[in-house]
């Protein structure tokens, strides 16, 4: 499994990291967050998405290796824009640390993006609880990839497999991460913390 374009689903400090990281390295990125409200100030539900970028944008020390690269991230909502998921190679969840809206965010990416690796940032929550309900196949090409923050800066990755990680699926993450985005991996236990 090649990964040659990458969805982030949360634009918080972690999320925008890790898609500014992705397009640093010349991925084509996709960054989705919760949709905004329409009122008439602000009709664009994507602006939790577009502000996150623009905080990542502008941190110091720089979450990109070259500013041009921000033109690789597409911003959306994941109200309105799931379907930019689909020809993702790799999707990494980065929102709220709480089971449900995860577990909820997963079944809608099993029927979106059914070829992706999906992945998820937490430390604090299983593996095994954020995968209940979902299907074999999902669970084949689910595994954790913990970031520190800031992404760019911090050379540890924590690699997070479940007993039902295909080795396929944790080989392919494992050479991205080490090869392409230069991250010294560590393969850690389903506990959390």
């Amino acid at each position: 499994m090649r990964i040659t374009k990458v969805g982030v689903i949360g634009a918080g400090a972690m999320g925008a990291g890790i898609a500014a990281l992705a397009a640093s390295a010349g991925l084509p990125v996709v960054l989705l967050d919760i949709p905004g409200s329409e009122d008439a100030k602000s009709p664009d539900r994507s602006k939790p998405a577009r502000d996150g970028l623009e905080r990542v944008r502008k941190s110091k020390p720089a979450a990109f290796h070259d500013a041009k690269a921000i033109s690789r991230i597409t911003t959306g909502n994941t109200a309105d824009h799931l379907g930019l998921l689909a020809d993702c190679s790799w999707i990494v969840e980065a929102i709220i640390e709480k089971p449900r809206p995860k577990q909820e965010l997963f079944a809608k990416l099993e029927q979106v993006a059914p070829d992706a690796i999906v992945t998820s940032n937490t430390s604090g929550i299983p593996m095994s609880i954020l995968l209940e309900g979902r299907g074999k196949k999902f669970r084949e090409r689910f595994l954790g990839t913990h970031y520190f923050n800031p992404p760019r800066y911090m050379h540890l990755l924590e690699l997070i497999p479940t007993p039902e990680t295909s080795p396929v699926a944790l080989a392919s993450i494992r050479h991205f991460q080490e090869r392409i985005l230069g991250k010294g991996i560590v393969l850690a236990h389903d506990v959390p913390g």
